[in-house]
C-alpha cells in the first residue's frame, strides 16, 4: 500500500509540473507577443495568397455545388472576422456519388497575439450548436503529416462532423499551446507570421463515415496542388516516416 501511495504522489507531482510548464510557456508567448512584436506593416510576409486561384473549382471527382453553402457566422461576428482575415473562401463540393463536403478557408497575414484564427468550437457554439470534441489525429497528406482536430456539431436534427487544422507560419497546429509556441518563436525572431484555418465538414450522424469522406476530399485536393500551393495551405508539416 505504501508503494502505491508513493507512486501516486510521483504521478501527481509530474502532472503538476507539466501543467506549470505549459502555463509558463503560454504566459511567455503572450508577454512576448505584447512586447517584441513589430508593427504589422514592417514584417507581414503577404497581404493575400490567392485562395480562389489555389483551390480549383473542379478536381478529381469533385466539383462546386452552388446549391449548398457552408455555415457562416452571424453578421456581427462575420464583420469582426473580415477585420481579422485578409481572405475567406467558402465552397461546397459534390462528387459523382452525390456526397457533399463543405470547405472553408480563412487566411490572415498577421497571426500574432493581436490577430488569431477563430476556432470552429467557438464559431459553431456561438450559433447554438452543441460541439463535441471527438479526437486529435494525424492526417497523411502527400509527404506531410498534418495534425487535425475532429469535432461533431449538433443543432436539432443537423449533425455536422468537422475536421480542421490551423497553419501559423510554416507549422500546422490544432491546440492553443502549439499555436502560442509558434507565435513565440516568430516573436523572438522579430517576424510576423501569417496563418490560416482550413476546415471541412459534411452532414451525417455517422461521424466516422463523414471523417473518412472528408479525408478523401482533402487528399484529392492536395493531390492536384503543387508543392508551393500545398505549403500555403498545410505548412511544412512533419516528414513522412521511412518504411
Amino acid at each position: 500500500m505504501l508503494k502505491t501511495t508513493n507512486d501516486e504522489s510521483v504521478i501527481v507531482d509530474r502532472t503538476k509540473s507539466k501543467a506549470l510548464i505549459l502555463t509558463a510557456l503560454m504566459i511567455a508567448a503572450s508577454v512576448t507577443a505584447a512586447v517584441v512584436i513589430p508593427e504589422r506593416s514592417q514584417n507581414v510576409r503577404r497581404a493575400n495568397i490567392g485562395l480562389e486561384s489555389i483551390v480549383p473549382k473542379r478536381f478529381g471527382d469533385w466539383r462546386i455545388d452552388e446549391n449548398v453553402l457552408p455555415i457562416l457566422p452571424p453578421p456581427d461576428v462575420e464583420a469582426k472576422v473580415k477585420q481579422i482575415y485578409d481572405e475567406i473562401l467558402a465552397r461546397t463540393y459534390i462528387n459523382g456519388a452525390g456526397e457533399r463536403v463543405m470547405l472553408s478557408i480563412a487566411y490572415g497575414g498577421d497571426q500574432t497575439g493581436r490577430l488569431r484564427v477563430h476556432r470552429p468550437e467557438s464559431c459553431y457554439s456561438a450559433q447554438g450548436f452543441l460541439v463535441k470534441k471527438i479526437a486529435q489525429q494525424d492526417l497523411q497528406l502527400a509527404d506531410r503529416t498534418v495534425p487535425v482536430k475532429r469535432l461533431h456539431a449538433i443543432l436539432g436534427s443537423r449533425h455536422e462532423p468537422i475536421t480542421y487544422w490551423i497553419r501559423v507560419g510554416d507549422a500546422a497546429v490544432t491546440g492553443l499551446v502549439g499555436q502560442r509556441l509558434v507565435q513565440l518563436k516568430f516573436g523572438l525572431t522579430g517576424d510576423v507570421p501569417d496563418g490560416l484555418i482550413f476546415r471541412v465538414s459534411s452532414l451525417g450522424r455517422d461521424a466516422q463515415r463523414e471523417f473518412d469522406l472528408q479525408d478523401r476530399f482533402v487528399k484529392d485536393l492536395v493531390g492536384v496542388l503543387n508543392d508551393e500551393q500545398t505549403a500555403r495551405l498545410v505548412g511544412a508539416g512533419r516528414a513522412k516516416p521511412r518504411s
